[in-house]
Parts: structure tokens; C-alpha cells; sequence
């Protein structure tokens, strides 16, 4: 079984970061990414708030920057899915769909996935009107009807981008002020084609091959309506991707790694970083801040056991 010093799961932000960190140290380092390197950052149509571009830049503009800091570097990547991580004081395991390798030190960058609502109709039409991404499926809905749903940053920002896209969009928040930056709320509240729902919640998705609309509930009245859109899109928060973390790590009620500030988890060697983690700021700055503050760690580690 091929060993490393240290390996890395996940390719976002805080996985090419920590790449980055571990590689500059010294460190011999796997990278495992199922998919093209960039994370959530790929569905990111446009980032406004990354030190460095005051006018914004595109997220795979931004993606494709990072990744060209670890050209030059030896490293190996593995284009697989982790399936599990066993854990042991300098020789962890972590399997993978096609083959398996040993760590001295692993880094968790496995990111989030968004959540669903869970009302009747949203599986079913997932793809027929149903998204959870504006940047990868706005353009079908050119010109239509669109439901965004949620009141944080995503949901906010998503939102804009399809009012350029869409006839009209209902942002559909279940409070009564956004949860979001109020840089964002602003410009949501100064569209004129967005029309804002407020302390309303959608109670089920309508339509049989399509989406044809929704039902919704205030949640201070409780008066029922319907709602005729063509696109759905849900944006009400993360669930981490962890189905192969091991039982023994600790995690929060809402299955977010918990870390100490040096992303250390409560088993030795092993490191979580970027929107896996349990915090309160998910943005790429703080991925890139994790990544980095987990590479250097995980390197220290590995030198540590060599040194045992």
C-alpha cells in the first residue's frame, strides 16, 4: 500500500491550500478529488469579496488561479471518492472506490453539499425544474418564471443572477429579514424583478413531468397560496460531507468537524479544513485560511511521527 506523508480529500479552496502548504513544507502528499478541482467555488458565477480583486472575478477564473499554484510540485492525485478513513496514530487508511492508501497525516476538505427542502415533489422533479444550482441551470429558464429559496448570502446572490435571467423571481424567505449581508439584501430589495416573500415557506413543489408551481404558507397567518414558476431553486443551507468519516471523530448536532483553531480534530493526525468544518463563516476566505493553517499542521505531524 503506497504511503504518504500526508494526504489531502477534497479539491476546493482549502484543499489546494492545504495541497499548497504541505507541498512547500516538504511533505510527499496525495490529493484525492473525485471531480475537477474547485469545489462549490465552480457553481460561483461571480466573487466579490476575495481580498485581492477589488472589481470581483469569476469563480472558475479564481479556481483556475489557485490550481496553477501547484503546478512545479510532485504530488500524486487519485480521480476517486473516498469511501472510508480508518484511523491510526501515524498510518491512516483511507479507502477509495479503486484502490487504498496510508497517511501518516489526513486533511478532511470534503466541503458541503446544499440542502433540500424535503417536500413532497422535490426529488421527483430534481432536474425537471428543480436545482440547486443558479450558475449551472439558470440559462434553461431564460425568460421564465423562477422561485429562489432561502435568505442567506447563496440564496441572495443567486438571486441576481437569475433576475438577469428570468421574467420574474420570487425570493421565498420563511422570516422576516434576511439572514444574509446587507450589501447583498440591498441590491435584492432594489431589483426591480425580484419580488420578495417574506416569512413564507413552501409546503410542496407542484408538476408532473415539470415544475409548475408551488404551494406556499405564510408562517405568520398561516394563509395557504399558489405560486405558477417553471424553476425552483433551493438554497436553505448545507449538509457536510462526511459519510466516511469515522464514528469515534467528534462532530457538531448538524454533522460539521469539529476542530481546535489549528484544525485539529480530537483524533491525532487527522485535520479538517474549509465548509466541512463546524464555524460560522463559510466563505473561500476562510477555506484558504483553514487549508493553510491545516497543510503546515499536517506536515508538523507527519515530522513528529518520523521522528518517534
Amino acid at each position: 500500500m503506497q504511503t504518504y506523508d500526508v494526504l489531502v480529500i477534497g479539491g476546493g479552496p482549502a484543499g489546494m491550500t492545504a495541497a499548497l502548504y504541505a507541498l512547500r513544507a516538504g511533505a510527499s502528499l496525495a490529493w484525492v478529488e473525485k471531480f475537477a478541482p474547485g469545489g462549490q467555488v465552480l457553481n460561483t458565477e461571480w466573487i466579490e469579496n476575495y481580498m485581492g480583486y477589488p472589481q470581483g472575478v469569476q469563480g472558475f477564473e479564481l479556481v483556475d488561479q489557485m490550481a496553477k499554484h501547484l503546478e512545479g510540485f510532485s504530488y500524486d492525485k487519485y480521480m476517486d471518492e473516498v469511501q472510508s478513513l480508518e484511523p491510526e496514530y501515524g498510518k491512516n487508511v483511507v479507502r477509495m472506490a479503486k484502490s487504498a492508501v496510508q497517511a501518516k497525516s489526513v486533511i478532511i476538505c470534503s466541503g458541503a453539499e446544499y440542502k433540500k427542502l424535503g417536500v413532497s415533489g422535490e426529488d421527483e422533479l430534481i432536474g425537471r425544474g428543480v436545482s440547486y444550482c443558479a450558475l449551472c441551470d439558470g440559462q434553461f429558464f431564460r425568460d421564465q418564471d423562477i422561485a429562489c429559496i432561502g435568505g442567506g448570502n447563496t440564496a441572495l446572490e443567486e438571486s441576481l443572477y437569475l433576475a438577469r435571467l428570468g421574467r420574474k423571481v420570487y425570493l421565498i424567505h420563511r422570516r422576516d429579514a434576511f439572514r444574509g449581508d446587507k450589501i447583498y439584501g440591498d441590491k435584492v430589495i432594489a431589483e426591480p424583478n425580484i419580488e420578495i416573500l417574506y416569512d413564507t415557506v413552501v409546503t410542496r413543489i407542484l408538476g408532473e413531468k415539470e415544475v409548475s408551481g408551488l404551494d406556499l404558507r405564510n408562517v405568520k397567518t398561516d394563509e395557504s397560496s399558489q405560486l405558477d414558476v417553471q424553476g425552483v431553486f433551493v438554497f436553505v443551507g448545507l449538509d457536510p460531507i462526511v459519510s466516511f468519516v469515522p464514528p469515534e471523530m467528534e462532530r457538531d448536532e448538524a454533522g460539521f468537524v469539529l476542530t481546535d483553531t489549528e484544525m485539529r480534530t480530537n483524533l491525532s493526525g487527522i485535520f479538517a479544513a474549509g465548509d466541512v468544518r463546524s464555524k460560522n463563516c463559510r466563505q473561500i476566505t476562510t477555506a484558504v485560511g483553514d487549508g493553510a493553517t491545516a497543510g503546515y499542521g499536517a506536515f508538523l505531524f507527519s515530522e513528529m511521527v518520523d521522528n518517534e
